[in-house]
């Protein structure tokens, strides 16, 4: 697995007035720009080529990380335009850019301890997730894991998934199939969600996963990234 993809397109919204002029995943925290902690973590583990999704202010990015040679990384800009295309139209966006093996995937606006390295380089099925203990403000969760590491879209306990996992591109043969008349969905270029994938693919034994019980946080809200940071000095 030497391919990754970043979802840095957000808006940011609610972690306003702090992203009117700094994209979120370029906040600081604990020294550095939260981004650079997964570009670290993308090198340490043997990826060398990152595919970073832009939208809001994305001209900062090229201007703050570079071509990503600080890191030994290869960086590319996938520019969705003025609004950002959701997670399924940014990775569909993105994929031209990939390549044909699957590629690790990061949500640039989530923090974790895990090592990326730990993650199989080969999905069985489509994908695998990255999958949490459920946060304060997200107590139902997303999805259940089993004892086989299958994951499905329904029954108890459910774990939250946590914005990383490995995908193949396959995932999104039948895109419009799975999102069906959502809004967006028929937009140039597309804006979809990736959810509805997911869950189509659970429905047919195609997602598996791993529970990560270390650190993670949702980076969504002021008081988080104070959060964040505290512990992070601790």
């Amino acid at each position: 697995m030497r391919h990754a993809l970043i979802f840095a397109a957000g808006l940011g919204e609610r972690m306003r007035p702090s992203t009117d002029h700094t994209p979120k995943p370029l906040l600081h925290i604990g020294g550095k720009p939260l981004i650079a902690w997964h570009l670290e973590k993308l090198a340490a583990a043997g990826v060398n080529y990152v595919v970073i999704n832009t939208s809001h202010l994305a001209e900062q990015f090229p201007e703050a990380l570079g071509d990503g040679s600080r890191w030994g990384l290869r960086i590319r800009y996938a520019y969705e335009g003025p609004i950002p295309l959701e997670t399924g139209g940014g990775m569909l966006n993105a994929l031209p850019l990939l390549g044909n093996e699957p590629f690790l995937v990061v949500s640039g606006d989530v923090w974790c301890d895990a090592d990326f390295g730990r993650l199989p380089a080969e999905p069985r099925g489509l994908v695998h997730l990255l999958l949490t203990d459920n946060p304060a403000h997200h107590p139902g969760g997303d999805f259940r894991l089993d004892a086989t590491g299958q994951v499905h879209g329904d029954g108890e306990p459910r774990l939250t998934y946590s914005g990383i996992g490995v995908f193949r591109r396959e995932l999104l043969d039948d895109w419009a199939g799975a999102v069906g008349a959502a809004a967006g969905a028929d937009a140039k270029p597309p804006r979809f969600k990736l959810r509805p994938l997911l869950e189509a693919a659970m429905a047919r034994g195609q997602i598996a996963g791993t529970h990560h019980r270390g650190a993670w946080t949702d980076v969504g809200t002021p008081q988080r990234l104070a959060e964040l940071e505290d512990g992070l000095r601790g």
